[in-house]
Formats: C-alpha cells, sequence, structure tokens
C-alpha cells in the first residue's frame, strides 16, 4: 500500500541530462532519462500519488547512470549534486531495502549549507534497471559502488550510511580505504551477523515513510531474495580495521538499535566523535533533518573549523524551531 505524507504536492521540472561518456555502451533506449511529466519515467506511476514536496522534488532529481563492473554493466539510479566543487564530497548511502529518498529532507540542508552532495541506491535496492538481474551479494554491491566512485565522483568521499548503510560504509571504506575521507554512521546496524532479523525491520523504518514505490519494479523481489540468501553483511570483524575519522549519530530514543551498541562502536573506532540526539529514534535524517545536516556540516569542516575532537561524546540541543517534521 502507499504510504501518503501530509504535504502539499510540488516540484520544479529539471532539465533533461544526456548521457555521455566511456560508458555510454552500457546505454539502452529504455533507460534513458525521458520527461513525461514531473518524474523520470522509469520511476513507478504511482510517484505521482504521493503528497510530500520534498519526496517529489527529490524524486524528480533522480537519474540513471551506467555503471559497468564485475558483474556487467547497469543503469544505477542516484540524485547527483546541482553542482560540483573542488572539496571532497559527501554520499548519501540508505538502509535496509530502501532509497535514496530517505535523504528527501536532509539533502537540501545540506546542499543549502553549499556541501556537494550525492544520494546513490545501493545495487539491488531502489530504482536502478536489474533488468539483467545480477548477484546482489555484498561484493557485488561494494564492487558496484566502488565503480560508480571510480567513474563519476572520483574524490575521497564523506560517506554517510544509516542503519543498515552503516556496515556498507564499513565494508567499503575497509576494503577501498582511498575512496573515502571519512565516515558518517547513523544509528549502525553493524554487530548483527548476517541478515539476521533484517526481514523483520517496522516498514515505517525500512521505508522511511514514503512506502513500497521501489517495491514495484519486477526485479524488487528477486533482488532482495539473492542478498538475503547471501547472507548479508557481517563487518565485526572489520571494524577494527577502520583508520578513517567517523562521526558517530545516535538516536536518544531509537529502538531497532540498543544505545549500548553505538557506545561500543565508538570504543572500538580508533578515531571517532559521537553525537547523540535526544527525542529522535532510529531515523535521524527524517526526524532531525536540520539537526543532522548541521553535525555532518560541521563534521565535514572540523579540520578547519577544529570544532569536532576524537574521541568526544555530547549531546545535540534541537533547535526550537524544526523546519520539517516527518510523518511516519
Amino acid at each position: 500500500m502507499l504510504t501518503m505524507l501530509s504535504a502539499t504536492s510540488g516540484g520544479v521540472l529539471p532539465p533533461t541530462r544526456v548521457l555521455s561518456g566511456h560508458n555510454v555502451k552500457c546505454w539502452n533506449s529504455r533507460s534513458l532519462r525521458i520527461w513525461s511529466g514531473e518524474f523520470p519515467d522509469f520511476l513507478p506511476k504511482q510517484f505521482e500519488k504521493i503528497k510530500d514536496t520534498y519526496a517529489r522534488k527529490l524524486a524528480s532529481r533522480i537519474e540513471r547512470l551506467p555503471v559497468n563492473f564485475s558483474k556487467g554493466c547497469v543503469m544505477s539510479s542516484c540524485v547527483k549534486p546541482k553542482e560540483q566543487k573542488e572539496a571532497n564530497p559527501v554520499v548519501l548511502l540508505h538502509g535496509f531495502d530502501s532509497t535514496c529518498l530517505e535523504w528527501r529532507y536532509t539533502l537540501p540542508f545540506l546542499e543549502e549549507a553549499g556541501v556537494e552532495t550525492w544520494a546513490i541506491d545501493i545495487l539491488g535496492w531502489g530504482f536502478s534497471d536489474l533488468g539483467r538481474l545480477p548477484s546482489c551479494d555484498v561484493a557485488s554491491k561494494r564492487d558496484h559502488l566502488y565503480q560508480l566512485w571510480f567513474t563519476y565522483i572520483k574524490r575521497p568521499m564523506i560517506l554517510v550510511g544509516p542503519s543498515l548503510g552503516s556496515a556498507v560504509a564499513i565494508d567499503f571504506s575497509v576494503n577501498y580505504p582511498e575512496a573515502v575521507d571519512r565516515l558518517v554512521l547513523i544509528n549502525a546496524s553493524v554487530y548483527a551477523k548476517g541478515t539476521g532479523n533484517l526481514a523483520n525491520l517496522p516498514k515505517a523504518v525500512a521505508y522511511a515513510g514514503i512506502g513500497r514505490l521501489h517495491c514495484l519494479l519486477p526485479w524488487w523481489e528477486d533482488a532482495t531474495v539473492n542478498f538475503m540468501i547471501s547472507g548479508g553483511y557481517n563487518v565485526i570483524d572489520r571494524i577494527e580495521h577502520v583508520k578513517h575519522k567517523t562521526l558517530i549519530i545516535l538516536g536518544e530514543d531509537d529502538q531497532i538499535i540498543d544505545y549500548k551498541l553505538g557506545v561500543r562502536l565508538h570504543c572500538e573506532l580508533p578515531n571517532a566523535t559521537l553525537r547523540q540526539i535526544p527525542n529522535c529514534g532510529h531515523i535521524p535524517h527524517v526526524e532531525k533533518p536540520d539537526v543532522v545536516s548541521r553535525l555532518i556540516v560541521e563534521f565535514v569542516q572540523s579540520d578547519r573549523s577544529q570544532s569536532a575532537k576524537p574521541d568526544s561524546v555530547s549531546t545535540v540541543s534541537v533547535p526550537a524551531r524544526v523546519l520539517v517534521k516527518a510523518d511516519i
């Protein structure tokens, strides 16, 4: 069932983008960014029913980029930055079986702060074209993300992972340390061995309030089952090998990931800062997007401002005026 959020409809039609470059051999006519209305035509038609203004605006910016990796070529869905800068970019992942639309509230704040921001759909989830379904196990997800980075981003990333996305980020940073500048881990799900209870996540959490629109794509079920039976992520033994500066963000009222696991992660990472957001659950980037964006921006700029120091723990006070409130 499609979940609706209370907001007025809207959105601005961005210009059409034309695929080009050395990966153009991956192009096919079904993957063109052709505009029949507000949204690209590869998105399910049910998008027209969404009333959340922020979701509509971000969905209108989703495009598919050709990514060649070990399993073939995939037209891969993402939201590209409005402009590329010299500084290292922030790259936003998402949680288990979700999409880049998790970032519909936080991404605009980051862009307003002048941060180059990408939001990427992890292989097997989101709105990529998986008509010829590749393996969607951990190794394939890692390889796909690396090739997307190598082809289009090409600079060390501030890699942001919420929930299971934290396991994706840790796995990736240990295997490709040169591609990562630093990490931001939000209510990190990194101590489960394999797929565990992922399938039992509350849908309001797993889909971050937008409903199950990506599940309408014909390959969604096979891709998710492929990941589940492959064993999923197990990064417990890799945590100690993370050398990157890391920001850990915890929601004080998270009912999914125990606060003690966040403290444990802070202790086990050699160069970590922990920030706790009061009155906030498992998805701070949806519930408190202004606070999360401020923490990320401060972390990105910390080398210049010296405002964040390793091995510190603090609680973030929430401003009296919250600009966006998610209805989940």
